[in-house]
Order: C-alpha cells, then sequence, then structure tokens
C-alpha cells in the first residue's frame, strides 16, 4: 500500500480524524438511539415466538398450491375459536423446505386443534393426517429464557475478569458498557422491524457479545500501547494518545466488519429473503444488526467513555493540564518576541527580559565591525605588505621605507 493511501495515513495519524475530541457528540447520538429503542420497546413491544408464549404449529404440504391459500383456510377454521387470552389467530407463516408450510397459531386446547385440522383439510381437499399439528408449551420458552440469562452472566464476569487483568478495572467497565448498548440496540432494532423472538435469536444475541469484545480488546490494547509511560512526558495528552490509537485501529476494524457482515447478509438477504428459509431470518437479523452496533460502540462509545473515566485520574489530569500549560507558555513567548522590521540585522542572540543594554550594544558592534573590516583592506593599485620572496636584509629596508611595511 502506498504512502499516501487512508490507512496509512490514518496509521501514522496525518488523517486527523477527530473521534475523542468529539466524544459529547457520540454520547449524544448513543442517547438519541437508546432513547428511540425504549420507546420502541413501550410502543411496539416483541414478537415473542411460540416457544416463548405458547401455541400450536400446523404443518400444511406445499401441494395445495400458495402459502396464501392455506393460511387463508387456517384462519377461517380458526374464526370460531377462542382462548383465554381472546381470539385464536394466525401468529406466523413461513415455508420450510420445498414441501411444507408451518402456521403458528394462539395456544389451542387439543379438541380444539383437532377441529381446525380437519377444517383445514376439507376446505385444501387433504385428508386430515396429511397436515400434522404439535402443541408448544411457553414454559420450553422460559427454560431458554432463563439459561440463556445464566449464560449471559457468567460471560459478563468472565469479561470483566479478564479485562481487569488484561488491562484494568477503567477498561473493563468501559468495554462492559460498550457490550451493554449493543445488545441494547440489537434489541431496539429487532423490536422495531417486528421480527419473532425465537430460541435463534436468543444464540444470536449470545454470539454478538463475543465479536464485540473482540473489537473492543483490539482497540484497547493499542490504546494501552500508545499511553504506556505517557505521564512521564509532556507532549501528548491522554486524549491524543487514544485518539491517535482509534485512528491507528479504524481501518482494522472496519475491514473485520465488513469481512464478518458479507456472510452474514448473504444469510439474512439470500438465504431467507431469496431462497424462502424462514428459518435463517431470526438469526441472519441478530447477527447482522449486533455486528454492525458492536463496530458503532467499540469506536464511538467505549473509548470515549474510557476516556472520560481515565481524565478523572488525578494523574492523568494533572498530566493534561501539565502538557497545555506548555503548549499555552509556548505561544506566549512567541508572541512576546517583536517584530524585525526591514533592513534590521538579526540579532544572534534573545537579549533578558527587562534589559535594553546587551541589544544595542550588540547592535552597534556590527556597524563598527564592518568599519574595521572595511579599514583594514587594501586600497586599489597598492602593494601587499610582507615578505618579499628572495629580499633578505635589503628587502626588510626597503619594505620598512614604504608605507604599509613592517620593520622587523
Amino acid at each position: 500500500m502506498s504512502r499516501s493511501g487512508l490507512a496509512s495515513r490514518l496509521y501514522r495519524g496525518e488523517a486527523g480524524l477527530e473521534i475523542i475530541p468529539r466524544r459529547k457528540l457520540w454520547f449524544s447520538i448513543c442517547g438519541g438511539l437508546i432513547l428511540l429503542t425504549v420507546l420502541s420497546f413501550v410502543i411496539q413491544g416483541f414478537h415473542l415466538g411460540i416457544e416463548f408464549r405458547g401455541g400450536n404449529e400446523f404443518q400444511v404440504p406445499t401441494s395445495v398450491g400458495s402459502m396464501e391459500r392455506a393460511e387463508s383456510a387456517i384462519r377461517d377454521a380458526l374464526a370460531d375459536e377462542s382462548t383465554p387470552d381472546g381470539p385464536a389467530e394466525v401468529v406466523s407463516s413461513q415455508q420450510v423446505g420445498d414441501t411444507t408450510y408451518l402456521f403458528r397459531t394462539s395456544p389451542l386446547e387439543q379438541q380444539q386443534a383437532s377441529e381446525v385440522r380437519a377444517e383445514v383439510a376439507q376446505d385444501l381437499g387433504l385428508r386430515a393426517d396429511q397436515i400434522s399439528d404439535n402443541r408448544v408449551s411457553a414454559a420450553w420458552g422460559a427454560q431458554i429464557t432463563q439459561r440463556a440469562l445464566i449464560g449471559l452472566v457468567i460471560f459478563l464476569v468472565l469479561v470483566t475478569g479478564y479485562l481487569v487483568l488484561r488491562f484494568e478495572l477503567r477498561m473493563a467497565i468501559a468495554a462492559v458498557s460498550g457490550l451493554a448498548l449493543d445488545l441494547l440496540l440489537t434489541a431496539g432494532i429487532y423490536s422495531a422491524v417486528g421480527f419473532e423472538v425465537t430460541p435463534s435469536t436468543v444464540v444470536g444475541f449470545l454470539t454478538i457479545l463475543g465479536f464485540a469484545l473482540y473489537d473492543t480488546v483490539v482497540v484497547f490494547d493499542k490504546i494501552q500501547e500508545n499511553t504506556r509511560g505517557i505521564t512521564g512526558g509532556s507532549s501528548q495528552t491522554y486524549a491524543e494518545a487514544a485518539n491517535l490509537a482509534l485512528n491507528q485501529t479504524l481501518m482494522r476494524s472496519i475491514n473485520t466488519s465488513v469481512v464478518a457482515l458479507l456472510p452474514v447478509g448473504g444469510l439474512l438477504f439470500i438465504g431467507a429473503g431469496l431462497l424462502g428459509a424462514g428459518t435463517l431470518k431470526d438469526l441472519g437479523l441478530v447477527l447482522f444488526v449486533g455486528m454492525g452496533a458492536a463496530f458503532f460502540s467499540s469506536i464511538f462509545f467505549s473509548t470515549p467513555v474510557l476516556v472520560s473515566l481515565k481524565e478523572r485520574e488525578p494523574r492523568i489530569r494533572q498530566h493534561t493540564q501539565r502538557v497545555l500549560a506548555r503548549r499555552a507558555g509556548g505561544r506566549d513567548t512567541s508572541a512576546r518576541r517583536p517584530a524585525r522590521q526591514p533592513g534590521q540585522a538579526r540579532p544572534t542572540a534573545e537579549p533578558p527580559a527587562g534589559s535594553d543594554e546587551p541589544a544595542a550594544a550588540e547592535e552597534s558592534a556590527v556597524p563598527a565591525a564592518g568599519t574595521a573590516l572595511a579599514g583594514s583592506a587594501p586600497k586599489v593599485g597598492s602593494r601587499p605588505s610582507g615578505k618579499r620572496s628572495g629580499g633578505g636584509a635589503r628587502g626588510g629596508r626597503a619594505g620598512g621605507n614604504r608605507p604599509g611595511g613592517k620593520r622587523r
């Protein structure tokens, strides 16, 4: 790669992307996204799958024609049925492979399910045994949720312990806060889109935690490298070193995210969208959104949170003040120097503050030296002084009678 490329300029800090100096802007954007997520939870809620709220599944062969025709038959059969929560309805419908339509309905009693199956078979011109039904209890979904939460807590405890040992406590807090934002944004988009929450969704949520942690650890490792022993100098603040680390790892984060999102995007848009593999839709969406949110949170949230926490340390705060004071002092010194007028000789040394005599003596010495040099220069047509070749004593005497000669 050429030295003028974007990746090279980012690594050398020449691109000048100001991420940390604008952390208030990123915090505001994250706050707005969190507010929209909470509103989606309150207004839209989650579309829980049959595994979490219970219900019945009906499998109809695709030989009956379109999925719309089969769904219409099931809706007509459910019109006369009711449940403790209200009228029975079709919760979701999808095609599984090339041979089966899968319809999920509200929880039905065994007798109600048998009546619905018989009526649908009669409407579609099938035998009753060609349509299968299965009842799913909500207890299974609750058990999955409980185990997922236990796994999430164990994961966060292990991650926090590793980050404390590998880096420090403040880095662990910033990384875990980034993971929380990643999960929150993913859940908000999942709620807004209205996709069904299934066990595949839970697996996807646990999967994106590892990806988000990987990207954050890469950034934090570079920050630790750039800030090692930073308080011993006075040329760079902690925030500036962290911003340089972000510039240096940004291309790596982009490349990693793009490489990870391409197959997941193919899983979501091609597998679920074009090929109709509905079972891949839940997993594909949560992975796609979660990986994109992980890139955003690791760059624009976790690192600014880390810098804000580090600047509260007395050691880092004093170092920042010392660097800024040194820079301000350098600007003031350059501002106090008088401007050199045209034709004025450049002084060789700066006079002490409050004293004008050395400067005046230095300025007067320049013309005096010039006069002395001009007086010692030989005139045009005069003979050079000194020894003459082969002169001996007579040359010395003769030279003594001439102007400018030197008597031995």
